[in-house]
């Protein structure tokens, strides 16, 4: 939200459509993964190793190489093992989803305010789900529990899905926003330059 309210009118006409797409596209994605009971983890972590690859090249590029290139390599592998073995898929979801969850409310709770009281509730989440996947492991097997892991990773997809919308819709306000009013006597011949040239 910090970003989107800091984005031009220009950068957000360009940008919400993309938002509201891809926002879409995770949400159906979560939908139909958590209902295809053979393919719903080779599917989700199929996407999120996409995302992962993407969001690492774009760090690389920005100047955040080493943290840039692990995501690429790690998005890489994820997409890898989505496209070989339904089993595994399951496997590494179940190892991540726990990882992954404890690494984003350390993350939250190392900042101030009212992010750091989300990142309490997502350590919350964190010990519930990871106790909820050991029982069911433990109760009803471990494939069960991949299963389990797969609903949890679809529901966090969703959730991003949910995101881009609301970033879109926030985006797509900032166009609809007024131009400011330029100065009496502006034509504009300074702006381009940098500066206003009516005397103050």
């Amino acid at each position: 939200m910090t970003a989107v309210e800091r984005t031009s009118p220009e950068q957000a006409r360009r940008a919400w459509p993309r938002w509201l797409a891809g926002g879409v596209a995770l949400g159906v994605l979560a939908v139909v993964a958590v209902s295809w009971a053979d393919g719903g983890a080779r599917l989700v972590l199929g996407a999120a190793g996409v995302l992962a690859a993407g969001r690492g090249a774009q760090l690389a590029a920005g100047g955040s190489r080493p943290i840039g290139t692990g995501a690429a390599l790690a998005g890489a592998v994820a997409v890898a093992v989505a496209l070989t073995s339904a089993t595994a898929a399951g496997w590494v979801l179940l190892a991540a989803v726990p990882v992954l969850l404890l690494a984003g409310a350390l993350t939250l709770l190392s900042r101030g305010g009212a992010v750091r009281r989300g990142g309490q509730a997502a350590l919350v989440w964190w010990a519930l789900v990871t106790g909820l996947l050991a029982v069911t492991g433990v109760l009803a097997g471990w494939e069960r529990a991949a299963g389990g892991a797969t609903v949890v990773a679809a529901l966090g997809l969703g959730l991003l899905g949910v995101v881009l919308v609301v970033g879109a819709t926030s985006l797509r306000a900032i166009v609809s926003r007024p131009a400011p009013a330029r100065p009496a006597a502006c034509a504009g011949c300074a702006c381009s330059a940098g500066g206003c040239g009516i005397p103050r």
